[in-house]
């Protein structure tokens, strides 16, 4: 292995992850789904992935997309959260920014 690809290795394990919460609009049906993520870079084509190949587990979300495609959905960031060090402090934060990201915008759970 080459000096560099071992470098770049190390850099890929070593980055910040932005943890947060996100929203999936479907601008047809007015509906919106609410999900929180580890990682805000990468949750956009983890759904996306599921829903083309029809097995995302929440049914209205799935249920959505196929009626108005991708076109017909839209994916926006809601709230960045703080670097946190405590896996257990940023999951319980990420929990509650959720929930009220859920009230605030009158959304499903994702």
């Amino acid at each position: 292995m080459s000096i560099d690809r071992k470098a770049a290795i190390t850099a890929y394990k070593e980055r910040k992850t932005i943890a947060g919460v996100y929203v999936v609009r479907c601008a047809a049906s007015g509906q919106a789904w609410v999900g929180q993520a580890p990682n805000l870079e990468t949750i956009q084509n983890r759904i996306w992935f599921s829903l083309r190949q029809g097995s995302h587990t929440c049914r209205s979300l799935q249920a959505a997309w196929t009626t108005h495609g991708e076109a017909g959905l839209s994916f926006a960031e809601c709230e960045r959260l703080e670097d946190e060090e405590s896996a257990y402090v940023r999951n319980a934060l990420l929990k509650e920014r959720q929930q009220h990201w859920r009230a605030e915008l009158k959304a499903e759970l994702i």
